[in-house]
């Protein structure tokens, strides 16, 4: 806004500033626990991101160090696929375990995914795209609308918090 030729900058208010922060509900934060309490990270994980690999092969050029990645094949039965998948599990866990903070949770993780390994920061959807297609299959008609909102919810704030680095 220009006034009298300055330039005059507007600060959020600290309402406008909570507004912008994630609220869980008691059930949200149930289902979210209960999905991660209930998973084979190994197997869940290896999924998710082997899947992302073969349906999204761009991707692939992140793992160039990962070995034999020329099929799906070879995709899923590459440990270290399989290892970094668990990985990023791992790294899920961690944000169950701080859901009213998940922002300062994942700096650090934007910044190496940003600055260091220069991840185009759309795949971090993509992956999350994958990992609630295999939680889907994994927990059948348990999966329902409600469950998925929430699970999407979820990602949909990590996702942002690993991308914030690039903002």
């Amino acid at each position: 806004m220009k006034q009298l030729g300055l330039l005059v900058t507007m600060q959020p208010s600290v309402k406008e500033k909570n507004a912008a922060m994630v609220e869980w509900t008691e059930q949200e934060r149930s289902i979210i626990t209960n999905i991660f309490g209930n998973l084979d990270y190994e197997d869940v994980g290896s999924k998710a991101l082997s899947r992302c690999l073969i349906v999204y092969p761009w991707t692939q050029r992140y793992f160039a160090s990962f070995g034999n990645l020329y099929n799906a094949e070879a995709i899923k039965t590459n440990p270290n696929i399989a290892a970094h998948g668990t990985k990023v599990l791992h790294g899920l866990d961690r944000a169950v375990k701080n859901m009213d903070n998940i922002k300062a949770t994942y700096a650090e993780l934007s910044v190496l995914h940003s600055e260091k390994l220069h991840v185009d920061p759309d795949n971090f959807k993509l992956l999350a795209d994958c990992l609630t297609i295999v939680i889907a299959a994994k927990l059948g008609s348990a999966f329902s609308p409600e469950i998925q909102a929430t699970f999407q919810k979820f990602l949909a704030v990590v996702v942002s918090a690993l991308g914030r680095q690039y903002h």
